[in-house]
């Protein structure tokens, strides 16, 4: 399955510190628990990196950005 492809999957994400000072990223659904655990530093590049795919997806599609004036 790739990012673009839609699928009726359904999961439960839930995202916080651990006892131990990670991050966990914890996804859970169709009989699957999967629990990934981040360096703090780690957890700040995926926080950066979901905003920029969120500002990509709010972009319109195939429209050119507009070129600054001089």
């Amino acid at each position: 399955m790739g990012i673009n492809k839609e699928s009726d999957v359904a999961a439960n994400l839930m995202i916080g510190p651990t006892d131990l000072g990670m991050v966990r990223i914890y996804v859970e659904g169709a009989g699957i628990e999967i629990p990934m655990d981040f360096e703090p530093d780690e957890a700040d590049e995926i926080a950066d990196e979901i905003k920029a795919a969120a500002a990509r997806a709010r972009a319109p599609a195939g429209k050119p950005k507009p070129k600054p004036k001089r």
